[in-house]
């Protein structure tokens, strides 16, 4: 039986499409479609948008769903359905694994679960080199095969710069985008947070904003001497900005994602020794979060993603130097970022809902991002001004390790669709 899906009466906001304007959105098949006929709108499941805004499945290329190895943290089944309630409809997979995503037989088990348990559109990546360890090669033809959409050793950071190049270039030969975690290792060991007054005054061993800019200023020359697509993940430091800046004006084939905790919080935030503020790359200074917004508004950096890092409640409820790294984010991503970047008039909400949908679809080469006719029927419906309290406890994701727990947001996702299939409705 064919299915229909019509959304009316909403502010369409599809940013790929210069669309901003009160309209309907109608789906058959799984697909956009110009228009129903008279009796497709009467069998036409039926949402009334009046008040919201109707824009594209929100993208998010970089996540962690710990499957496998890691599910008492997340799986696929919980990922997914945290990212739906997030407004969410298509999320790229980091290969940090437990086996890690460097051969087609783990990516094949993956893809099985996403198959099987996922309720939106989950994509892989694979393994810039064996094992993480940033000694050899992963087969990047054969992980293109099990259907990846970028490679890289997030998490991990290839330190030997010979060995880089020649990652880049096997992956530009199979058409695939870099994604690098920036991060120079040995200005980095026993880090837990940024150093500079805050670290001091804690007793933390600190982590420079060089560790970072050292590796992207490497990957901007990578990129210019082989042309390939590199992608600085989680950026956090103001040179980094600068950085990519200089390099994009020089036509650099390079490109930049920002997390929605590196925009709002800074170091100053972990007060008591709060592990929830702990996460890689660290929380920096405020000259460092308002540079990083200012790469958001002229383009140097390309995208929002929210690096949603599970962790159990009893491995962060510990020593500061001893928690793991990272943070969850699917779930309040959208309203946290436009608190940022809408609320405070640093960004039009059309331009806020770019950067978490087309603009990152693009790096990664994903068919999501727009409401163009043909596309996938993914819809994230939302009220911008909706106040309402983080909850960790109630949210779909297997982890609490939220640092927004507790506080009032504006901006509430009200549905998700897939295909033109609710995967989520506010209650």
């Amino acid at each position: 039986m064919t299915q229909y899906t019509w959304i009316k009466n909403g502010l369409v906001i599809d940013p790929a499409n210069d669309r901003e304007a009160v309209g309907d959105i109608f789906i058959k098949e799984g697909l956009i479609v110009e228009s129903l006929s008279d009796s497709e709108k009467a069998e036409a499941t039926q949402f009334d948008a009046k008040g919201y805004v109707v824009a594209p499945g929100l993208v998010d290329i970089h996540v962690h769903f710990r499957e496998p190895g890691q599910t008492y943290k997340e799986d696929i089944a919980s990922g997914s359905r945290a990212a739906a309630a997030g407004g969410y409809t298509s999320v790229v997979c980091m290969p940090n694994t437990s086996p890690v995503c460097d051969n087609a037989g783990t990516l094949e088990r993956i893809n099985n679960s996403i198959e099987k348990e996922a309720v939106i559109h989950v994509y892989t990546t694979g393994c810039l080199t064996l094992g993480m360890k940033g000694e050899a090669l992963a087969p990047t033809g054969q992980l293109k095969q099990a259907g990846i959409v970028a490679v890289t050793d997030d998490g991990l950071c290839i330190q030997n710069n010979e060995i880089m190049r020649r990652a880049v270039e096997y992956a530009t030969l199979h058409k695939l985008p870099i994604m690098d975690h920036c991060q120079d290792g040995s200005l980095t060991e026993n880090a837990v947070m940024h150093e500079g007054e805050v670290s001091l005054k804690l007793g933390l061993k600190g982590w420079p904003r060089a560790a970072e800019d050292i590796i992207v200023a490497r990957n901007i020359i990578l990129s210019e001497l082989t042309g390939a697509r590199i992608h600085m993940q989680h950026v956090s430091s103001y040179h980094s900005v600068e950085l990519l800046r200089i390099a994009k004006a020089k036509g650099i084939n390079v490109t930049g994602e920002a997390s929605p905790h590196h925009i709002e919080f800074t170091d100053a935030c972990i007060g008591d020794y709060n592990t929830l503020f702990k996460m890689n790359p660290p929380l920096r200074t405020e000259k460092d979060r308002l540079a990083l917004i200012e790469g958001l508004k002229d383009g140097t950096l390309d995208c929002i993603a929210t690096d949603h890092a599970p962790h159990s409640p009893t491995e962060k409820d510990c020593e500061f130097d001893k928690a793991p790294f990272g943070i969850i984010g699917l779930e309040n991503a959208l309203a946290s970022t436009l608190e940022t970047l809408y609320h405070s008039k640093e960004l039009s909400l059309k331009e806020v809902v770019a950067l978490m949908t087309h603009k990152g679809a693009e790096i990664c080469d994903l068919p999501a991002g727009t409401l163009s006719v043909g596309a996938s029927g993914d819809v994230c419906i939302f009220d911008p001004d909706q106040k309402w309290t983080v909850d960790a406890e109630a949210f779909k994701s297997k982890s609490r390790n939220c640092p927004w727990n507790g506080r009032t947001l504006r901006g509430q996702v009200k549905a998700t669709f897939v295909g033109g299939k609710e995967v989520f409705r506010l209650r």
